[in-house]
């Protein structure tokens, strides 16, 4: 739990009351790989933080094929937060790409505990705006006007430790082109 609560403090300190209050919402689990800790279609109700493993966040498009979106290593969050928010079915798929142990809870319990504490609201927020506005945004962009090879690079460059714990194929669908391609870019690297 050292490692959920070094994270959060990360973002603002909490104090000993409201950290007791979240404690009471946190519990641990193991998601072997290749399973699943959210399935597209379904309402989530939890957010997990990766203690140790890796998380591919993705959706299925009109032809079937898995397009991920995101990956989330240890250290980091993760839900499907407008599905959550919005209390609808989820449009994305959280799957173990390794054995992963997470530490969730209960996002209604959190919401409620924003208005209890003001420390947890202002983790939330400050949460909220270094990923779902800034990094969200410079995503978008990037996404947009680099090419598969520039988007490499750039992964590469911000993500090092994760290289070669992502197979080929899920790189390829992170960066929107074929294994085929891929192995072309890498090729002229």
């Amino acid at each position: 739990m050292e490692r959920f609560w070094q994270y959060v403090n990360s973002y603002t300190t909490i104090s000993d009351p409201a950290r007791e209050a979240w404690q009471q919402l946190l519990q641990k689990k193991i998601i072997p790989k290749n399973e699943y800790f959210l399935m597209e279609g379904s309402i989530p109700k939890r957010i997990a933080f990766l203690n140790r493993g890796l998380f591919s966040y993705y959706y299925t498009d009109k032809d079937g094929a898995r397009v991920i979106k995101k990956f989330f290593p240890e250290l980091t969050l993760v839900a499907s937060t407008s599905a959550m928010l919005l209390q609808q079915p989820s449009l994305f798929t959280i799957q173990a790409l390794e054995e992963t142990e997470i530490i969730s809870y209960s996002f209604e319990g959190f919401r409620e505990l924003t208005l209890q504490y003001s420390d947890i609201a202002r983790f939330y927020i400050h949460y909220m705006e270094q990923h779902w506005i800034i990094e969200k945004e410079i995503g978008e962009i990037t996404l947009k006007y680099q090419t598969a090879r520039e988007r490499y690079l750039d992964f590469m460059e911000n993500n090092p430790s994760l290289l070669n714990r992502i197979k080929q194929h899920h790189m390829a669908s992170y960066l929107g082109i074929t294994p085929t391609q891929l192995s072309r870019i890498r090729a002229e690297l």
